[in-house]
């Protein structure tokens, strides 16, 4: 086998193991809130937000002070995607594959914190609605 079908292989081998991961545990998302509670986000990692939420308190902002809320919520919402995915793909893929996803934006997060382990308990899809 040459190193071409090695890395063909390696790369199969890790797309199995995250389809299988994700069938498991659900897909991977992130999730943030304003500290008031007012604006929620739900984003996936790399795309725009899958869901918005706004409390009916948080049309007294006014159209610009929400807007600008909700953007600071998507961008940590975003963040928290991202993190996410990495210590999920940190879990089956080779420590290549995880330096690779650093390098194209997706960082760990600030702490070592399991992705059951914050405030959501879980992912929010396990979450009640």
């Amino acid at each position: 086998m040459d190193e071409t079908q090695r890395a063909a292989r390696r790369v199969a081998d890790t797309e199995r193991q995250v389809v299988e991961h994700v069938a498991r545990t659900g897909p991977v998302l992130g999730r943030a809130s304003s500290p008031d509670g007012a604006v929620t986000v739900v984003a996936a990692p790399g795309g725009p937000p899958q869901e918005v939420r706004v409390s009916p308190s948080a049309l007294n902002m006014g159209p610009r002070a929400l807007a600008d809320e909700i953007l600071r919520v998507s961008a940590r919402a975003s963040r928290d995607a991202a993190s996410r995915l990495h210590r999920t793909l940190a879990r089956v893929a080779d420590p290549a594959a995880v330096r690779a996803l650093a390098e194209i934006g997706f960082e760990p997060g600030p702490d070592d914190r399991g992705p059951d382990d914050d405030e959501f308990h879980g992912t929010y899809l396990r979450e009640s609605r």
